[in-house]
């Protein structure tokens, strides 16, 4: 117990891949690149907080505004009873939202990779919601893991929120969502968060933001490599880009050398041309119903979609058939 409130903690000690060994191939690769899993360091985390505020990003404030008003819709399509499991939870901001509507909850059940950072929120909802069952669980959420004996006996609903779902390729939406399926069991639902495409103009503002925090954020992992793995970037010679590409329904980040340079890291060198990219991450942007369609491949229906005024984000109430 904990402040009044149930408070339980599972450890399945994720393996998580090395810094180094991820870092070392992407380099070495052809076409370089770094994995974006990797952005949330701590300095990373605190510049993705900025880039949240800037009035040119819209994810994060619309996401927030659209749980907001259409809460007791959400809750009334949940029902009483419910076990809310949360992929990714963070600082399980967003759920907050969801948990004040809900009628009786019967758990909230974050899962996240992080351990220090997952029982520290999770140990601060319990006590904000005393009585609420919270059963946090480390673990990599998007590899198999078993859910541990669940109190109440109502239904699965899996919440995915922060648009994260666009940073898989298509074909990995389809395999994140149909393991989700595995995990909630026939029945689940699954709430989940996707941008939606827009006006080329404004994915350019919201990644090239004029205060320049997503720049230092996408070159951070340089700042990162310098830190922990002994690196030597000089990131004055690295600049940021981040474009949409209309074809593929996606934004696309880079790092672009500025010169002809080398790089150290963990005592390897590694060669860059004048203009050559590292590939940082995708964010896919998809309309209702292409997000929809990717769902049925993996099983799931579509019950109900919300989205902003402007049409900039939507969120997905799906149901596993």
């Amino acid at each position: 117990m904990m402040d009044g409130g149930t408070f339980v903690f599972h450890d399945l000690a994720p393996g998580e891949e090395s810094f180094r060994d991820a870092v070392i191939a992407g380099l070495s690769a052809r076409d370089k690149s770094l994995p974006c899993k990797f952005f949330y360091d701590a300095a990373g985390s605190a510049l993705f907080e900025e880039i949240c505020r800037v009035p040119e990003y819209y994810l994060t404030r619309t996401e927030i505004a659209i749980l907001e008003a259409h809460a007791g819709a959400i809750a009334r399509r949940i029902g009483a009873g419910a076990r809310l499991i949360e992929l990714g939870s963070g600082a399980s901001v967003k759920v907050r939202i969801l948990l004040g509507a809900l009628d009786a909850p019967a758990a909230y059940v974050p899962v996240d990779i992080s351990r220090d950072h997952l029982r520290e929120a999770a140990a601060q909802l319990a006590g904000d919601f005393p009585d609420l069952p919270v059963i946090a669980i480390c673990a990599d959420y998007t590899r198999p893991f078993a859910l541990p004996a669940l109190p109440g006996g109502g239904k699965p609903v899996g919440f995915f929120p922060g648009s994260t779902i666009g940073n898989f390729e298509p074909d990995g939406v389809v395999e994140f969502l149909a393991h989700c399926g595995r995990l909630l069991g026939p029945g689940g639902e699954l709430i989940v968060g996707a941008d939606l495409k827009k006006d080329p103009a404004v994915l350019d503002a919201a990644y090239n933001d004029k205060a320049g925090f997503n720049a230092a954020f996408n070159l951070n992992l340089l700042a990162r490599i310098n830190r922990e793995l002994d690196g030597d970037f000089d990131l004055a010679q690295f600049r940021h880009r981040a474009a949409y590409n209309p074809a593929a329904g996606r934004v696309e980040l880079y790092v672009e050398s500025l010169a002809e340079q080398t790089a150290r890291v963990a005592g390897t060198v590694f060669r860059f041309a004048a203009g050559e990219l590292i590939h940082t991450e995708n964010s896919y942007k998809y309309t209702v119903a292409e997000f929809r369609a990717l769902a049925a491949r993996a099983g799931f229906r579509a019950v109900d979609a919300w989205t902003d005024r402007g049409e900039l984000f939507c969120v997905h109430y799906l149901q596993r058939g």
